[in-house]
């Protein structure tokens, strides 16, 4: 097992919560979900997006995740996935400003950006 280190723990926590918000709790209602959406689905409803963009990104966030954890065993794949995520969270943010969210629902993307943009600046 790697060392416990900084960017070890930004793996472990970024990868988990994905696969948490992604595959446990899609469904579920949350205060943090865009407009007054229920669930993941009806957040890309708010914003106005197709349904296909939203297996798009789930793929791209499910994708990222299993990227961060396997990271700890092969870290050619931590900068592609650490890179998607910010790139994901920046989009999040952005559609949380475009339906008038207030700032406290965007709390978890700018969190995941700030952990995601820390990883990829400690493995540059």
């Amino acid at each position: 097992m790697p060392d416990l280190n900084l960017p070890l723990v930004l793996q472990v926590v970024l990868g988990l919560g994905l696969l948490n918000v992604w595959l446990l709790r899609a469904g579920s209602a949350t205060g943090y979900r865009g407009g007054d959406s229920t669930s993941l689905r009806q957040e890309f409803t708010a914003y106005g997006l197709p349904t296909w963009f939203f297996f798009l990104v789930g793929g791209l966030k499910i994708g990222c995740a299993v990227g961060l954890i396997a990271g700890i065993w092969l870290p050619e794949l931590l900068m592609p996935a650490a890179s998607v995520l910010v790139l994901l969270m920046l989009g999040a943010l952005a559609m949380h400003v475009k339906v008038n969210d207030p700032p406290i629902k965007s709390l978890p993307a700018a969190l995941m950006l700030a952990m995601s943009g820390t990883l990829l600046s400690l493995t540059l």
